[in-house]
């Protein structure tokens, strides 16, 4: 993982979040499902009934979501209803596109909006994240753990709904990932497979990790406790974190330590 060579004060490299909506990603992807559609017939019906036969993003992003994630006692179409509902509304359109376009600038193996939106399930965790944590803040806190219980099955992927989680995140590969029920995880933080925000078992209440804006976490690492890891800073893979982290710096090993800082006298 390369540092980031400036200093706290300097954010001008991570874009104001949320910005835009999700809806304005919406012609594109049209655009190139409509291509692949016309490419790859064994995918077009797939394609037609998923995306070009949908009116926007959310109603999409419901279906395919329903399409994976459906269990018994609740049918695809009642499970599409629930989470178009669930995603409405300014706030988490811009939250969803903010992740699509972090993805999209910020995985070198991405072919677009269209690949993040079909097949990268640490996208679809995250915005199953989304619904149940709406479904949480309106007391349907039944219906949101038997939710992302489903979501944890299918994805491979953890997501307490009464985590807290900003926009432009990017899960990246996304298996194994855990994030408790107090973790906060600000905008644009980047997480890759195999990493758990968690407690340490000696802590009641408020007793998950706080990720500031900005961090980026390397596959396999561990975070625990009610500790902040701060802005612009980074963590190791395979690294275990028990010790709050300074803004600008890059931590590693086990347990963790500063092994380089960038603080506010670097300039880029």
């Amino acid at each position: 993982m390369t540092p980031p060579a400036l200093c706290l004060a300097d954010t001008a490299h991570l874009p104001d979040a949320p910005a835009g909506t999700g809806e304005d990603d919406w012609p594109a992807l049209l655009q190139a499902a409509a291509g692949v559609a016309a490419r790859e017939p064994l995918l077009q019906g797939w394609i037609e009934r998923l995306v070009l036969a949908q009116p926007d993003l959310r109603s999409a992003l419901a279906a395919l979501l329903a399409e994976r994630l459906q269990f018994r006692g609740l049918s695809e179409a009642g499970l599409c209803d629930l989470l178009n509902a669930a995603l409405d509304g300014e706030p988490v359109m811009r939250r969803i596109g903010a992740d699509l376009r972090a993805v999209r600038r910020g995985d070198p193996a991405c072919r677009g909006s269209l690949h993040v939106f079909l097949h990268l399930k640490g996208f679809h965790a995250l915005q199953t994240y989304r619904a149940a944590h709406a479904l949480w803040c309106a007391g349907r806190e039944p219906l949101a753990l038997a939710l992302a219980n489903q979501a944890a099955a299918v994805f491979g992927i953890d997501i307490h709904p009464a985590a807290r989680i900003g926009a432009g995140v990017m899960l990246d590969h996304g298996s194994g990932i855990v994030i408790g029920e107090t973790a906060v995880v600000d905008d644009h933080v980047s997480i890759l497979q195999g990493v758990t925000l968690g407690g340490t078992g000696k802590q009641s209440g408020d007793r998950h990790p706080k990720l500031r804006r900005g961090v980026k976490v390397g596959a396999g690492a561990i975070i625990l406790g009610n500790i902040e890891i701060g802005a612009l800073s980074q963590v190791a893979a395979g690294s275990v974190v028990l010790q709050a982290v300074p803004p600008c710096c890059t931590v590693a090993g086990v347990p963790a330590r500063v092994v380089r800082d960038y603080s506010c006298t670097t300039q880029s």
